[in-house]
Order: structure tokens, then C-alpha cells, then sequence
């Protein structure tokens, strides 16, 4: 920092990332500030400068920095190494101290720890203390050994799978120029001839009885809130990429279908009401950048009028929706991903997901941002458009014929008392809109009633 840049960060004052003290006799609050710093973001300290910002200058021995520096190293723990310097201004001399946030945290000063709020510093309770402990942390978890496991715990069908996808999609070759459990270390999927837990989570036989808090679970709900009644429900099973494969067949089961014609011709295209692709990014981003730390699941609720997608844990810190870095979480996780094709491009998941929901017009994404967890919301159009699919020209059909139809399409061996459950009505009035659609051509039964499957018709009307 130059003088000219000295003297304008000066006259802006006091702010979240600058601090002024008047005199060095101040050095227990500047011990404060320093932990404060460490612990929030990095930060400047400008010693001879008042809360007015008036430059007072400090009187500069031949050990005066020397010994701030010990004082400062002896007194926090961590040992903090600010970088110091002095600067002459109107023939007075000032003395900046620059701190850079702490990769280990809390940092204390004589015993006490303390974060930055505003232009203020405030010590950290206890609560507050074990939170930060465990943030500064919870990046390594993917690379931690997995307690009670061993190579047996590892699927070399799986690992075959990953040298193939990352072949294909890094143009990688998969032929191993190294011994495979070198290989393993490599990419961090052991230690020592132990599995991470990365490793587990990519390549195990049995994750989730490794690692139980990987769970994802989703659930189709009828209605609008978590009380209304559940008609489907799926707990993934396997490694992540299994389990993604899992959650995208549940998803495309109960996510309708919406149709319309074009200007370009009088055929119909339908589509999902809410881009799979989409929903898919959004799990992946829930899978790799969630605290596994927890005993929480990451859960997917399909409701009548939106998707939520609930991870537990928040945003990296400098990481909002609206500024959405590369800075992963779990990073040996986000890179298997990545090798494998599931993730085309380091952070670029959100704003993918919001170009997807623009083409599909969609409402934009939302976030619900919570201490313990994040909720993503991505919301249904199907209020917002006319026809959908199952509607010919000409006919007339009800809304729990359209959804008949939709199911059908989806599920061809699905049976009268399985749709009449993911609708919501009785059977007999599930019985009596399937008579009307065999009368009105739209549907048939192909084969015996047990063993049977439905037919759609293709004709045109």
C-alpha cells in the first residue's frame, strides 16, 4: 500500500475490513482486532490514526516493530504473523498492520476469541467458538480416513467405472501406469491403505452403512406442505453417482409433463414442467457441498406446486446464490464428480440451473438460507400454461384424466388402485375415467388384466 492509497483508505473511515487506533499503548485491543481479523476476514490495523480520523502519528523506536510482532505471536493461538509497516504522512508516522484470515480457526488473543461485526470487535462465545472450530474444518472431512474400514471395503467394479466415465470425459486413458493402490492414493480415495471417506462415499460396496448421514431420501408429496399427504417416497442407496442415477428416475416419474404447439408446425412438444437437468444440478450441488458432518439426510420434496431440495449446512463463507464461486466444500467429492462428467464446469451449477429455468420458463431459482441448512426452491408453471400432455384437439377431457394419461405414459404396467393412490381419489372414480378414455380412444389395456400394460393412442385427431 502506497501513501496516496494509505491516505484515501484514511479519510473512508472505519469499516468491516479497517481498524484505527490512536496510540500503541492500545496494544490489548489490538491484540483484540488481530484475533478478530483471523477469525473473520483479512483486515487492516492503522496505529496512530483516532476514531475521527485524525492522523496522530506514533513515536517509532529501533525495536519498536520487533517487539509488536512478538507480542502480537506470543499472546494468540494460533501464532499470528502480521505483515508490518510503517508510512510517513504529514511528517508523522503511522504503523499498518495487515492481517490475513486464519485457514485454522478461532484464533485467540490471551485466551479469548473474537470476530468482527460491523466496525466492531466482539469476543466469540462458547457455542460461537465450537461452530467456528468446526467450519474451519469440515473442508478436510472428504480426505479423512473412514473409521472402520478397509481395501475390502472397496468395489474394483466401481473404480473400473470411474477410469472409463473419466476417460471419456477428461480424455484420460484408463489404462493405469502405476499399481492400483498407488493409483487410489492419488486421487486421495486412500490413505495408507485405508479408505477415505471420499473414497467410500465413489467407490464402496456399502456406503451408507459406512457413512449412514450420506442418505438421500425424496418423497412426492400431494398438496403443498410437509403435512399433506406422501404417495411416493425413494431412499437412495449406494455410492453418490448411484444414488444421483437413482433420484433422477424418481424425479422423472413425478414430474408432470406440459405440451404445446409451435409456430413452426401444428405438432405438439412437450416437456418436463420443470427442467430434470435442472433438478439434477441441484442435487449434485446438495451431494458434494453438504456438512457430513451432521446425522441430517439430504431430502427432495416434490410438491403440487414446487421442488424443494434441502442440504445440510450453508454456503462456503464469500459463496452467495448471487455470487456463486468455486470453493467446494468437499473437494475431493467435487473433483470424482467432476472427472466423471457430472459436473461440466467448476462452478458454474447455479447459474446453469437458472439458464435452464429462463428456457423453460420457470420462475427463477430461490434460496432459503438457514444457520444448520440450505433449502433450494425451484418452482411449477403448470398455473401458468393451458394444454398439457394427454390433451388432443377437439376433445374433452378432466384434469384427473390428463393426470391418468401422464402416469400412464410414465408407467405403463402401473395398476387402476397404484393411480388412483398417486392422484388422490377412489378407485372407483379412478375405474370410471379410465372407462372414458377407452371410450374416447385415448387409452386401451394391451393383454390380460394381471400381466397386462396400458396403451396410449399415438393417433392424430
Amino acid at each position: 500500500m502506497n501513501k496516496k492509497e494509505l491516505i484515501k483508505l484514511i479519510e473512508k473511515g472505519e469499516t468491516h475490513k479497517v481498524e484505527f487506533k490512536v496510540s500503541l499503548e492500545l496494544k490489548k485491543n489490538i491484540g483484540d482486532c488481530v484475533s478478530a481479523f483471523s477469525n473473520t476476514c483479512n483486515g487492516k490495523i492503522l496505529i496512530g490514526i483516532s476514531d475521527q480520523k485524525e492522523i496522530k502519528g506514533v513515536n517509532i523506536g529501533k525495536r519498536t516493530i520487533e517487539q509488536l510482532a512478538n507480542y502480537i505471536k506470543q499472546n494468540t493461538d494460533n501464532s499470528v504473523y502480521p505483515k508490518i509497516y510503517t508510512e510517513l504522512i504529514d511528517k508523522k508516522k503511522i504503523i499498518i498492520l495487515e492481517i490475513k484470515e486464519s485457514d485454522e480457526k478461532p484464533v485467540f488473543f490471551k485466551g479469548k476469541a473474537y470476530k468482527r461485526i460491523g466496525k466492531s470487535t466482539h469476543k466469540l462465545s462458547a457455542s460461537e467458538i465450537r461452530q467456528l472450530a468446526k467450519e474451519s474444518t469440515k473442508n478436510y472431512w472428504d480426505s479423512k480416513v473412514c473409521e472402520e474400514v478397509n481395501l475390502r471395503d472397496l468395489d474394483n467394479k466401481k473404480i473400473k467405472w470411474y477410469l472409463q466415465q473419466r476417460e471419456e470425459h477428461r480424455k484420460i486413458s484408463k489404462k493405469l501406469k502405476i499399481p492400483l493402490n498407488k493409483f487410489l492414493e492419488n486421487i486421495k480415495a486412500t490413505i495408507n491403505k485405508k479408505p477415505t471417506n471420499a473414497g467410500i462415499l465413489f467407490f464402496g460396496k456399502k456406503p451408507l452403512l459406512k457413512i449412514p448421514s450420506a442418505q438421500l431420501r425424496l418423497a412426492r408429496i400431494k398438496g403443498k406442505s410437509l403435512s399433506s399427504l406422501i404417495i411416493d417416497r425413494l431412499d437412495c442407496e449406494g455410492t453418490l453417482w448411484e444414488m444421483l442415477e437413482q433420484a433422477e428416475i424418481f424425479l422423472k416419474k413425478h414430474i408432470s409433463f406440459i405440451g404445446h404447439r409451435t409456430t413452426k408446425s401444428f405438432q405438439r412438444e412437450d416437456k418436463f414442467d420443470i427442467p430434470i437437468q435442472a433438478l439434477r444440478e441441484l442435487i449434485i450441488n446438495a451431494l458434494i457441498h453438504r456438512d457430513y458432518e451432521t446425522n441430517s439426510d439430504v431430502r427432495v420434496f416434490i410438491f403440487d406446486d414446487r421442488v424443494e431440495i434441502i442440504n445440510p449446512g450453508k454456503f462456503p463463507k464469500g459463496v452467495t446464490p448471487k455470487n456463486p464461486k468455486h470453493k467446494p466444500i468437499n473437494k475431493i467429492l467435487s473433483q470424482y464428480m467432476y472427472d466423471t462428467g457430472f459436473i461440466e464446469k467448476y462452478g458454474s451449477g447455479i447459474m446453469n440451473v437458472r439458464h435452464l429455468l429462463r428456457k423453460n420458463k420457470n420462475k427463477d431459482l430461490q434460496y432459503v438460507i438457514h444457520k444448520i441448512e440450505t433449502k433450494a426452491i425451484i418452482y411449477s408453471q403448470l398455473k401458468e400454461v393451458g394444454e398439457k400432455v394427454g390433451e388432443k384437439v377437439g376433445e374433452k377431457i378432466t384434469e384427473n384424466q390428463k393426470k391418468i394419461l401422464k402416469i400412464i405414459e410414465k408407467n405403463p404396467l402401473i395398476s387402476a388402485k397404484e393411480i388412483s393412490k398417486l392422484i388422490g381419489i377412489s378407485s372407483r372414480k379412478t375405474e370410471e375415467n379410465i372407462s372414458k378414455l377407452k371410450k374416447k380412444g385415448l387409452l386401451k389395456r394391451i393383454g390380460p388384466a394381471k400381466g397386462g400394460y396400458w396403451g396410449i393412442s399415438k393417433k392424430k385427431s
